[in-house]
């Protein structure tokens, strides 16, 4: 009765740094099962409290708040959770876990990193911001793809080291949906990961070791991305426009030769040839062109701005119980080339959640579809820009129609009638429902489908040619690509979580049923009446069937999950999936994988308890297999396909591959200890991770003799494959008051590569490609020796003695280009309502020049060039010039470009990504409206003389210079 007189009723309201209210947060009186909700207006009450109480207040991305019981609390503003690892959630797939008791690798960006990068690729958002993540962009045509290696290459086959990606908890293939036939303008076939809206992702994690990855088995071997898109809030309904406008130029362009350098040039490689006439189709030279007009062609094909305009509608909302988030979005790019292309995207995506008044179910459905419209030239200008003479005739004539200057050249510009038009329709839906049957036991099941189309097509029409020839579009062509891919799966879960006397064990038991349908047809029309009918193949003479094929592929796997947390200082993780794929043989296409994963927060002993320096300790350690089947469908099958060709009116098959039921699964054993650190309330907070991996059992064709009828079998080959590295982790919170805080984030990872073990390898097909011991980057090319001081032609080592340089006796120097380190530093400075983020990525690489081959000829040069052999006794770093007469040099020349002398220091420091934005003070209640500067790939600082040091294949557009301005306005 007397401590009734001391309980009292409470009150209060919650609101964010911004002070908008927090509907949804968590308010729990410690010790007690009292709890509530704030609601939406950020307001919440609770009855009977004792007024010695403690609350203790949370809210996913935000602080823990606890604060003393009082009648009236007033408004509590909450703070960020940056940095803070106990209260930060990280998603690992299956399950969640808070950062600090994770005992896996996983590095996470958040959408706060992602709204200052004006990109359209997700693979963008996360370049230089997460260690071990090398990614490199491998053109500036937008529509593009990149290169993504988590931890390094596992796999010999080049195309088998893709990470798993996870979109809301569905898997999304990132297998090419391109053809080699259409997307001739482009270094890689496309890919479909164009597909997700940066604008509506919420967070990006990446995981890396066996604990994070093994519970995802064989799919988990190079690693897994998991995009979590935005949802709803509980609160009142909130409308979001984010609109920005910007231009994008290429980063750097090569130090050609200028008309007079270019001209020097030509005219001694006629005197070192011997030759005093110029040949009638020396038109460079020979005074048919202009000798004193000067054209950067460089600028003039590449130099144009391409013109970026993106816009994203949001409208989200909802009660305690159910949200919303409904939201749109259009993309427009064009291209820094002459000519009318344009890149477009666009797409709606809307996410539902609702949970009972008793929390016991819970029901989430999300929708994501976008389209994609790329129109470009099927040609990449690149290597037109960089070879043609300077002094070269005008584009356009004096009537504005192309110049073909009396038959003297091929004007380029007859490469814009070469198109390529990709249309691709992408859509992605998940539900998940859950009941929790008993106090800690929940049901779940999660339902997913993705639907994937795309229809691309390349023409070469006649009038590409110069008209005076009389082209007929009898001679015109088209190439198709139709590709769909349909996948759906099921998986049903079952979580039981406990807490015990001195510690708490999560229990998870799920299984995975897959089915994945893809339905390719390629096909090209020759010969059209009029070039009007070329995108009709029922106009075309000639119908060819390049490609048809319908595949199947089905997965099914049960997985487990125990975690055991004993007093907030011990962690077990065990991590378990048995695996089934029909891409291997009956009797081969189950494995088992698994993982154990431990941690020790040292921080929490009682020994640290009372110490004031070091808020955070823990070492963790993890260790387990997973596996890979990317190798594609039906390989361990006797398959075969249409010869073409009729016998007997019929169309006959030829055998294409052998059957090989021992076909099975690559593994990867991988190892790690990490040690985390986090000084001073974490203001400094430290990982360091050491990693071994070891990938063998590789899934690679085995040489057949040439008399089987058939040049290889599919088969796993009892090779290894080792990735071993160290990867460093820094950040510092610098200063932080009332209106001025300022954090710096720093990583860097070194990485090696290394082949242990391939047996046969000198009988193999990769024998002049692998060396034992070396990395699998690496190039083997001639050793180069010099200018012979007499004839001025290269020279190179003769490994074998055999008084000659041939090939592959002589081409063994061998060339490592895996990245040495690679990483990010990153600034955010907050000043009232200024912000300013910033990030350096840097990379310390070696990669190929530009191929010089021998020059004289009528291809502009890198002025550098200039320094070549004139004369006996010289010993310049270039070679005689020659018209092409000279066949030593000729010979020496394409040597040269094969020789140690074409790998070079390609590292570089590139002001990756600035954000600066300001929130404008405005008095409407409720309303709130940002302006921002944005830019990407602004400056870089490098040594490599040869245009952009970031590439995959030379000789394609590099990545672009962008610069934008936006506004965001929320009401």
């Amino acid at each position: 009765m007397f401590n009734q007189f001391l309980n009292i009723d409470i009150t209060g309201k919650l609101v964010d740094e911004t002070g908008q209210p927090i509907a949804g947060a968590t308010i729990k009186v410690k010790g007690t099962t009292a709890v509530t909700t704030s609601n939406s207006e950020g307001v919440f009450s609770l009855k009977n409290i004792a007024d010695d109480a403690t609350l203790e207040i949370s809210y996913l991305g935000y602080q823990i708040k606890e604060v003393k019981a009082s009648k009236d609390l007033g408004t509590l503003r909450m703070e960020v959770a940056v940095g803070k690892l106990d209260q930060v959630t990280v998603n690992a797939g299956y399950y969640t876990v808070k950062d600090g008791e994770r005992t896996g690798s996983i590095s996470r960006i958040t959408s706060k990193d992602i709204e200052t990068q004006p990109v359209n690729n997700v693979l963008a958002i996360m370049q230089g911001r997460m260690p071990g993540v090398n990614i490199t962009q491998s053109t500036g045509t937008p529509g593009g793809g990149f290169d993504i290696k988590i931890r390094g290459r596992n796999s010999i086959r080049t195309d088998g080291n893709s990470p798993l990606y996870i979109i809301d908890g569905v898997p999304y293939a990132s297998d090419p949906i391109g053809a080699f036939q259409t997307t001739t303008g482009f270094p890689t076939i496309a890919s479909p990961l164009n597909s997700i809206n940066t604008d509506n992702v919420e967070s990006i994690e990446v995981l890396k070791d066996a604990d994070a990855t093994a519970i995802y088995g064989s799919r988990g071997a190079n690693g897994v991305i998991l995009v979590t898109t935005k949802k709803g809030k509980p609160g009142k309904t909130k409308v979001s426009i984010n609109s920005y406008k910007g231009a994008g130029q290429v980063t750097k362009f090569l130090e050609l030769m200028n008309t007079q350098e270019y001209l020097t040039m030509r005219k001694q490689a006629f005197i070192n040839d011997g030759l005093s006439n110029y040949n009638e189709w020396d038109y460079d030279i020979n005074d048919t062109w202009d000798q004193n007009r000067y054209t950067d062609w460089q600028k003039e094909l590449l130099g144009g701005s391409a013109e970026i305009n993106n816009i994203q509608g949001t409208i989200s909302g909802g009660t305690v119980n159910s949200q919303f988030l409904i939201s749109g979005n259009y993309r427009s790019e064009s291209t820094v080339l002459p000519g009318d292309f344009l890149y477009r995207k666009g797409g709606v995506q809307a996410s539902f959640t609702h949970q009972s008044d008793d929390h016991k179910f819970k029901m989430a459905f999300s929708i994501n579809y976008i389209r994609q419209n790329n129109d470009q030239p099927s040609f990449d200008f690149t290597y037109d820009a960089r070879s043609l003479a300077p002094n070269a005739p005008a584009l356009y004539d004096s009537k504005g129609n192309l110049n073909w200057e009396n038959g003297t050249w091929d004007n380029p510009l007859r490469n814009l009638k070469a198109k390529f038009e990709a249309k691709t329709n992408d859509l992605i839906t998940n539900t998940i429902l859950s009941y929790e049957l008993l106090p800690g036991l929940v049901v779940k099941s999660s339902f997913g489908l993705t639907d994937l189309s795309t229809l691309e097509s390349r023409v070469t029409p006649s009038d590409m040619g110069n008209p005076a020839l009389n082209p007929s579009s009898a001679n015109s062509t088209i190439t198709f690509n139709n590709t769909n891919r349909l996948s759906w799966i099921i998986e049903p879960q079952i979580n039981w979580s406990k807490e015990l006397r001195a510690g708490k064990i999560d229990v998870l038991l799920g299984a995975t049923i897959q089915s994945q349908n893809t339905d390719r047809l390629y096909q090209s029309g020759t010969g059209f009446s009029s070039n009007s009918l070329i995108y009709s193949l029922a106009a075309a003479r000639t119908v060819r069937v390049l490609l048809s094929d319908i595949t199947q592929y089905k997965y099914q796997a049960f997985f487990g999950r125990v975690n055991y947390n004993y007093n907030q200082r011990y962690i077990v993780n065990l991590t378990a999936r048995r695996d089934g794929s029909s891409r291997f043989g009956p009797d081969k296409r189950f494995a088992t994988f698994g993982a154990l994963g431990a941690a020790w927060l040292f921080s929490n002993e009682h020994f640290l308890k009372d110490n004031t320096w070091l808020s955070f300790g823990k070492l963790r350690a993890s260790y387990g297999i997973t596996g890979s089947d990317q190798i594609g469908d039906y390989q361990f099958f006797n398959t075969y396909a249409t010869s073409g060709v009729a016998y007997g009116n019929t169309i006959g098959l030829q055998p294409t591959r052998l059957y090989n039921p021992n076909f099975a699964w690559e593994t990867n054993r991988k190892l790690e200890i990490a040690l985390e650190l986090g000084f001073l309330q974490d203001r400094l907070f430290f990982t360091g991770a050491w990693y071994k991996n070891r990938s063998s059992n590789q899934l690679v064709g085995i040489p057949l003799p040439g008399t089987t009828g058939f040049t290889l079998l599919q088969s796993n080959l009892d090779a290894t494959v080792q990735n071993s590295g160290l990867e460093l982790t820094l950040r510092t919170e610098n200063l932080k008051t009332k209106n001025l805080t300022w954090t710096t984030s720093l990583n860097i990872s070194s990485s090696k590569n290394k082949l242990i073990r391939f047996p046969g390898l000198e009988g193999s097909g990769y024998s002049q490609q692998y060396r034992i011991g070396k990395s699998l980057d690496i190039q083997l090319l001639y050793q180069y020796k010099g200018i012979n001081p007499q004839t001025g032609v290269y020279e190179f080592v003769d490994v074998n003695n055999d008084n000659r340089i041939s090939f592959p006796e002589d081409k063994q120097t061998i060339a490592d280009l895996t990245p040495k380190y690679f990483g990010g530093i990153q600034n955010q400075i907050t000043f009232k309502k200024w912000n300013l983020d910033f990030l350096f990525q840097f990379v310390k690489q070696k990669n190929n020049s530009y191929p010089i081959g021998y020059n004289g000829d009528m291809t502009n040069q890198p002025w550098r060039v200039l320094e070549s052999w004139l004369k006996s006794g010289d010993t310049g770093p270039y070679q005689i010039f020659t018209t092409g007469n000279n066949s030593s040099a000729i010979t020496s020349g394409s040597l040269y470009s094969a020789s140690n002398m074409s790998v070079v220091d390609a590292s570089y420091i590139r002001l990756k990504n600035v954000s600066l934005s300001y929130e404008l003070p405005l008095i409407l209640k409720g309303t709130q409206c940002k302006v921002s500067l944005q830019g990407q790939n602004l400056l870089t600082f490098t040594k490599y003389k040869d245009g952009d040091p970031e590439f995959i294949s030379y000789g394609f557009l590099p990545p672009l210079k962008v610069v934008t301005a936006g506004i965001q306005l929320t009401f």
